[in-house]
């Protein structure tokens, strides 16, 4: 096991769905811990919802019951009392930092880097990194086990099935611009 660093992810980077599923699979290669909230679980199936309501709730909490159960030690729990003493410009962000706190967590995974000022997360110790710098990383880094992360994650998409080519456009129009440019480079594993 190589949990070298534990993040915390943001409601917002769990959807949509193939940026979700492909930080599901590099949180399997134990590169880092990744962690939760039921909170946060909350958040994300309520903004899927409302966007997508031909979804069905008892699919939404399949997912959410599927990564707490294939993501070691990914739940964060009896952080609730740290909320009311973060101080953060959006009140409704600070469960997130109470449970990275909590959870151990030294980095926060968000695409809304304005609502956690570094300046204000350094009292907590903590980082906050948008995905594609924190994949971008990684992959220079790791290039073996992103790689293998995103083949995989590539293999489970049947309906449809996607080429290396369309799997990284999908991940392009995840935001991952930096992460799609390096990864194009090892095109042939993926």
């Amino acid at each position: 096991m190589r949990l070298h660093f534990t993040v915390i992810y943001d409601a917002c980077v769990l959807y949509p769905a193939p940026l979700r599923d492909f930080l599901m699979r590099l949180a399997l290669t134990d590169l880092y811990r990744a962690c939760w909230t039921e909170m946060i679980h909350d958040e994300w199936i309520h903004n899927v919802h409302k966007k997508r309501p031909d979804l069905k709730r008892e699919d939404l909490d399949r997912t959410r019951a599927l990564m707490n159960a294939h993501v070691r030690d990914s739940l964060v729990t009896g952080f609730e009392h740290l909320i009311p003493s973060i101080e953060l410009p959006d009140s409704d962000d600070r469960h997130v930092v109470a449970a990275a706190i909590h959870g151990g967590a030294t980095l926060i995974l968000t695409f809304n880097l304005k609502d956690f000022p570094e300046e204000l997360l350094r009292r907590y110790n903590l980082a906050v990194q948008h995905p594609d710098d924190f994949i971008f990383d990684l992959l220079e880094q790791h290039p073996a086990s992103v790689c293998e992360a995103a083949a995989t994650h590539r293999r489970s998409l049947k309906n449809p099935p996607k080429t290396a080519d369309e799997y990284l456009d999908t991940l392009l129009k995840q935001g991952l611009t930096q992460t799609v440019g390096l990864l194009r480079e090892w095109k042939v594993v993926i």
